[in-house]
């Protein structure tokens, strides 16, 4: 059962200065990129010429407020993720993307907050914080080593660590294919 809402009942199209309190709304409750911002208003806004021209209104004055920046949102973004969720470049990189913010400003904002990182070290990082500890069989240095690639690591990083755990070679030789499933170096 929902609550708050009834099924079924389609709202009414936002013009201009509703699309603008609506988009100022949904900035207050999370940070968002251009693309995404759009898209919710596109699926509020009037349909057609008329509608189209109303997101672009607002996307501009949000633009021109300082509410609304794909560069800002980038840069603060890679850096919650680098130090809170302790992620690495590539995680990161891929997410921007998912979220619609142009490929320069990607590469602008995680080139300036991963250039000087220690990969190793945040991959570390990344472990201790998911309480992952050293495996002790097969099946657990998969694990891991699934854990570390979906958080964004580099396999040479990944491979590094389980060998500074002594995790034996046979072990690694099992994991080889997943460096050429994923096309790295």
């Amino acid at each position: 059962m929902a609550f708050g809402r009834k099924a079924g009942k389609k709202k009414e199209p936002l013009n201009e200065a509703g699309l603008y309190d609506y988009a100022v709304k949904a900035l207050g409750r999370q940070m968002r990129t251009e693309a995404e911002l759009r898209r919710l208003m596109t699926a509020r806004a009037e349909m057609g010429e008329q509608g189209e021209a109303a997101v672009r209104a607002v996307v501009g004055r949000l633009k021109e407020h300082g509410y609304l920046n794909d560069k800002d949102f980038a840069e603060t973004y890679a850096r919650l993720r680098q130090q809170n969720e302790k992620l690495g470049e590539r995680r990161v990189r891929n997410d921007l993307q998912q979220k619609g913010v142009r490929a320069e400003v990607i590469e602008e904002a995680v080139g300036a907050r991963y250039g000087e990182t220690n990969e190793e070290a945040l991959a570390r990082e990344h472990l201790e914080r998911k309480r992952i500890k050293k495996p002790t069989n097969q099946r657990e240095t998969a694990r891991v080593v699934r854990r570390l690639a979906a958080a964004g690591f580099k396999t040479a990083t990944i491979y590094g660590i389980l060998r500074r755990w002594d995790v034996p070679e046979e072990e690694l030789a099992g994991l080889e294919n997943l460096e050429a499933e994923r096309g790295e170096e």
